[in-house]
């Protein structure tokens, strides 16, 4: 069985365990047909649109 031949140093500890809590930003880009902030690779929650043809009905739509 495997022995570590060393001790792992605190260090080097709590740099394996603070991967855990990272928080990342979410990646936006403007949507295409309506030019809101949304996720790549998701519908747009503003007009409900993905890959240039209406999916949902979103939010500009209901208010005009």
């Amino acid at each position: 069985m495997a022995v570590p031949k060393r001790r792992t140093s605190r260090m080097k500890r709590d740099q394996r365990r603070a991967n855990h809590d990272k928080v990342v930003a979410p990646n936006l880009i403007p949507c295409p047909n309506c030019g809101d902030m949304m996720v790549p690779h998701r519908v747009c929650p503003s007009c409900g649109s993905y890959k240039g043809r209406q999916v949902i009905k979103g939010t500009q739509d209901s208010e005009g």
